[in-house]
């Protein structure tokens, strides 16, 4: 959208109508992981500075989803898959295959464009790491969690997420 678009600009700046130009001049492609994962990976890049996983999950259920960091925020509230039409979305574990599929689509060369990514082979050792995790919460920091990220996984296709049960 040529007339206001500089990296600066916020898609809260403009009005609906332009708003509305903007995305639809785009494709909209919105990538998205297994919250529980996400919460995974920000403790073990030592996002938060609790000693324990537990301690560290009562300290984002405390937080609440609107003072959450934008590393463990519900997803719908940060995307909005309510109010925008993405043209595609792209899940965690099956971005090589996704991707591959988006630039054939956009008549681009798969090949040489495409990186390796290590996103497929690392779901099991997130199946491993998310069991011993999901092992060192309360049944009611299980809960919690469930009602905290309740619309990413009504929005999404987590069903193999041990937050959705």
């Amino acid at each position: 959208y040529p007339c206001h678009h500089t990296r600066e600009t916020q898609l809260s700046e403009f009005n609906l109508t332009e708003i509305e130009a903007v995305l639809g001049s785009y494709t909209k492609v919105l990538f998205v992981r297994d919250p529980f994962h996400r919460l995974i990976s920000t403790f073990m890049q030592g996002m938060g500075s609790s000693p324990s996983f537990s301690s560290f999950v009562q300290d984002v259920l405390d937080s609440g989803p609107r003072n959450a960091s934008m590393a463990w925020k519900p997803l719908v509230s940060i995307c909005q898959p309510c109010l925008v039409q993405y043209d595609y979305v792209v899940m965690f574990g099956f971005l090589r295959q996704e991707l591959g599929y988006l630039l054939q689509r956009a008549g681009l060369p798969v090949d040489n464009l495409l990186p390796e990514f290590t996103d497929s082979q690392v779901q099991w050792t997130y199946g491993w790491l998310s069991e011993q995790m999901f092992s060192e919460l309360s049944l009611q920091q299980k809960q919690q969690l469930s009602r905290f990220y309740r619309w990413d996984l009504a929005a999404f296709p987590f069903s193999s997420s041990f937050l959705a049960d």
